[in-house]
């Protein structure tokens, strides 16, 4: 490859809903968008515990359970993938460590729908006491006349 010219995967065309596009097009899309708006930068993604980055294969190999471990969760409710273009489930960490607490309760014995149900709550308290930590932060800023 010569200095200077994209590697051979940047020229290459892909076919999209359909319709074949040359990456360095940067015609706006049917609803308006320009291609990758909506999504952030590389290294926000990175950071981002919501940011769905693995396959369910990955991700039931990181929680050490099956995909159809991952279904049941999704058919629970207590995660709901985000679904690529083409339909596959997608995982982001925050979504991974919640089928890791499910996992561990459904190993001790605990029924899938019940973990889940206790996972939930779990999640909904942790907010609660975020939310509950910010207030006192703010009204002890107030109060201190930090506002």
């Amino acid at each position: 490859m010569e200095v200077g010219n994209p590697p051979p995967w940047r020229t290459m065309p892909t076919v999209v809903r359909g319709k074949v596009r040359m990456p360095s097009e940067s015609q706006p899309y049917v609803d308006g968008r320009q291609p990758d708006q909506d999504r952030p930068p590389v290294a926000d993604r990175l950071d981002d515990d919501h940011f769905p980055a693995y396959t369910m294969g990955r991700a039931a190999e990181l929680v050490g359970a099956t995909p159809a471990f991952l279904r049941a969760l999704g058919d629970a409710r207590l995660v709901t993938p985000t679904r690529s273009e083409g339909g596959h489930r997608r995982y982001s960490r925050h979504q991974l460590r919640l089928a890791a607490r499910a996992r561990e309760l459904v190993d001790q014995g605990t029924p899938v729908d019940a973990a889940c149900r206790i996972v939930s709550l779990e999640e909904q308290l942790e907010r609660a006491e975020q939310m509950n930590e910010d207030l006192r932060r703010q009204g002890a800023d107030t109060v201190h006349g930090h506002r």
